[in-house]
């Protein structure tokens, strides 16, 4: 039973090496787009400059840091806080905006922005599950 809730941060991590590293080179691919969509956003127009650069490089770099044991933690707090920040993101665009374009790339854009929300919310009870189960189990034996 404890190495399989050692499998599950480990699970997850990859989950979201994926995620973080897909949306990342599709906004990379697509970036004239992404800069557009970010624009167009009534939260986000005023940083809409430094805004699309700025989210990239946090999903590489939270990318990167999920994929060292040592560095796991902190990658999944990243996780945490990134899923977080684009959740509440997601509900305030709910509550306020009718039609938008998602900026999000690739398989997700295809998504409406209800699922979007489920989406995200599952992938932060996620980061609080692999969190919780990595601080726990992934210390060495005193």
């Amino acid at each position: 039973m404890k190495y399989f809730k050692k499998i599950i941060p480990f699970t997850v991590s990859i989950f979201f090496v994926i995620l973080f590293c897909y949306a990342a080179i599709s906004k990379v691919l697509d970036f004239e787009n992404f800069q557009i969509q970010i624009s167009a956003s009534p939260l986000l127009n005023e940083s809409s400059q430094f805004l699309p650069y700025t989210i990239i490089i946090v999903e590489f770099l939270i990318a990167g840091l999920l994929c060292y044991r040592k560095t796991r933690n902190i990658g999944l707090i990243g996780s945490f806080v990134l899923m977080l920040i684009f959740t509440g993101y997601i509900a305030f665009i709910l509550s306020t905006t009718d039609n938008l374009p998602c900026s999000c790339g690739g398989i997700l854009e295809k998504l409406s922005w209800h699922q979007h929300l489920y989406f995200n919310i599952g992938c932060v009870i996620l980061s609080v599950i692999a969190l919780g189960l990595n601080l726990r189990y992934s210390r060495p034996a005193e």
